[in-house]
């Protein structure tokens, strides 16, 4: 294992990379849908490390254990949180697609304080016990949704829909679910709500 290559306590099989500069704050990331090809390494989320350490917070990158439906995939971040949370003054979740369910669904039952949950393209549920969108009325900390207008691969609108009723901050951009060419623009949106939510 690699200096920044960390294994997560659980009881799966939950590795991650740690992007970090000695912070106070950390930003964990959930990536999209492991039966897609979703991973750590993923661009955006890649995108949203970067910009974050610009301004000096580190960021988690984890892969999900073996597939478990989401309720698997939710406790994965749920210890990623618990992991964090016992190194920093400040931990926020960030999650992209199914990572963006993930995000929320975590956010909203971890027993650690989360301090602020940023999604991009959110699924809006993932079973009927594991409703995304629904989740946001738990969750006890500022909320961003970011999603593309002309996204035909996962509807989002249920989730900023909540988001707005919550008085959070909804970003609409013009692009598909994969935000081609916006990878830079999303990494700088998301940087500045964590910057502002996560301070120090």
């Amino acid at each position: 294992m690699s200096p920044n290559d960390v294994l997560l306590p659980g009881g799966r099989d939950v590795r991650g990379t740690l992007d970090a500069d000695d912070a106070t704050t950390c930003v964990v990331a959930c990536p999209p849908h492991p039966q897609h090809r979703g991973h750590r390494g993923d661009a955006r989320l890649v995108a949203v490390s970067d910009a974050l350490a610009e301004r000096g917070t580190d960021c988690l990158r984890f892969d999900y254990g073996d597939w478990d439906e989401g309720y698997g995939e939710r406790e994965d971040a749920r210890n990623a949180v618990r992991w964090a949370a016992e190194r920093y003054d400040r931990v926020g979740l960030f999650g992209y697609s199914f990572g963006g369910a993930i995000a929320l669904l975590a956010g909203a039952t971890v027993d650690r304080g989360v301090a602020a949950v940023s999604v991009l393209a959110p699924a809006p549920a993932l079973a009927d016990d594991l409703d995304a969108a629904a989740a946001l009325a738990d969750l006890h900390c500022p909320a961003q949704v970011v999603y593309g207008e002309r996204d035909d691969t996962v509807d989002s609108t249920p989730v900023a829909a909540a988001a707005r009723e919550r008085g959070d901050e909804v970003v609409e951009l013009s692009a598909d679910h994969f935000f081609v060419g916006n990878h830079d623009r999303i990494g700088e949106r998301v940087d500045e709500f964590f910057a502002g939510a996560l301070p120090g």
